[in-house]
């Protein structure tokens, strides 16, 4: 299958991606393919079907040069998914693990009630593991639980259509969030100037509209223009392969950079202000984002640049103190060894693989949810927003 994929995309006309390629039951092999211009009207994932069908997603591991969608079936998929990054950010993390309950207990539904919530607990607490920074994930799990509590007693279909139903809620209500996030954001940013974002924090990461990205959008629909950097984001790319992909498709303005060519654009007066999104934020303020956002906001500081963050409600988490309570995921040292396929250090190294970095409150200079701005960041401004 592999092969005949690859071919196939090779006859597709330039500008065309492959979206999705089907067996169909006389043995052929039917084709998907959409042009550029109409990608930003897509779902990062969404649900097909009812409560017996599969969550779809882009599968972001093949961006820029493949646009291919997959059919998650069981929670298998779904973990693998989250795990390998074929579906990231931390929004779009709990959205994924949503749908996965609901793909999880197919196999119990009309059983008894004793069965289908042994099945959901153990669907719950294997996708809990797929990765540890982004409270998103446990937050819709929790809420997903939850829903199910308030149902028993009542027959196993029925749940399980409450928790699709709640898993399109979560879905939704991220959808709105971004859009929020966007509008309170957009004041924050001037026409005409020169903003960074490392990582990928937009539609991709979300459901819909993006956290960091959507302050880009929302600016853009109010007649402003701003010049994007984006950091590559190493060492899987995130920024090079998804946030220049994402703002290209829209039509902003934007210039891809290294990761450490930051410090010398900001001295040359390029940049005006940094956004970028969150996977956790702590009670007190400190941000866990993508590894590499802590040293962004050092340069910032250093340079007097304003340094935001743009993330919904469910990405903070009041249970714990401060950033250095927030568990940092290390990944795979051949992301670093073997980037791509292609191995660039030499056999045996030892590698330190951090995904995360936290940034201290200190150095941002507001956060932005749907529900406003908070400054100054610290325990108190962020208790007062989120009651």
């Amino acid at each position: 299958m592999r092969c005949q994929l690859q071919g196939l995309r090779e006859l597709l006309a330039p500008g065309y991606f492959l979206s999705e390629l089907t067996l169909c039951d006389n043995g052929l092999l039917e084709l998907h393919s959409m042009n550029n211009a109409t990608m930003k009207d897509l779902q990062t994932l969404h649900w097909v079907g009812d409560v017996d069908g599969c969550l779809r997603m882009i599968d972001q591991t093949k961006l820029p040069v493949e646009f291919v969608e997959i059919d998650c079936r069981d929670v298998e998929a779904v973990w693998e998914a989250i795990k390998v990054l074929r579906v990231r950010g931390a929004p779009a993390i709990g959205i994924a693990a949503a749908y996965g309950v609901c793909v999880g207990v197919q196999n119990v539904v009309g059983s008894d009630e004793a069965a289908f919530y042994q099945r959901l607990n153990e669907v719950a607490d294997y996708l809990a593991t797929s990765r540890p920074t982004a409270v998103n994930l446990f937050w819709a799990l929790d809420r997903m639980k939850k829903a199910a509590e308030r149902l028993r007693g009542k027959p196993t279909r029925e749940i399980a259509a409450a928790l699709l139903a709640e898993a399109k809620s979560i879905h939704e209500e991220d959808r709105q969030m971004c859009r929020a996030i966007g509008r309170h954001g957009a004041e924050l940013l001037h026409d005409g100037q020169g903003v960074l974002t490392h990582c990928n924090a937009g539609g991709l990461a979300t459901s819909d509209y993006g956290t960091a990205l959507a302050l880009f959008f929302a600016a853009a629909e109010s007649g402003k223009t701003l010049h994007i950097y984006a950091d590559e984001t190493r060492p899987l790319l995130q920024g090079a392969r998804l946030t220049a992909w994402e703002l290209k498709q829209r039509g902003i303005d934007v210039t891809l950079i290294c990761d450490n060519m930051a410090a010398q654009v900001m001295r040359e007066g390029r940049v005006q202000a940094v956004v970028t999104g969150a996977d956790r934020i702590a009670a007190n303020g400190d941000t866990a984002n993508k590894i590499g956002t802590y040293g962004v906001a050092l340069l910032a500081a250093a340079h007097k640049i304003p340094f935001y963050i743009a993330a919904p409600s469910s990405t903070f988490d009041l249970s714990i103190g401060s950033g250095a309570e927030i568990p940092i995921e290390e990944r795979d040292s051949r992301e670093v060894t073997h980037g791509f396929g292609r191995q660039t250090a030499p056999d045996g190294m030892a590698v330190y693989n951090p995904a995360f970095d936290v940034t201290p409150a200190e150095l941002i200079a507001g956060i932005v949810c749907e529900r406003g701005i908070i400054r100054p960041v610290n325990r108190e401004s962020i208790a007062a927003m989120l009651a």
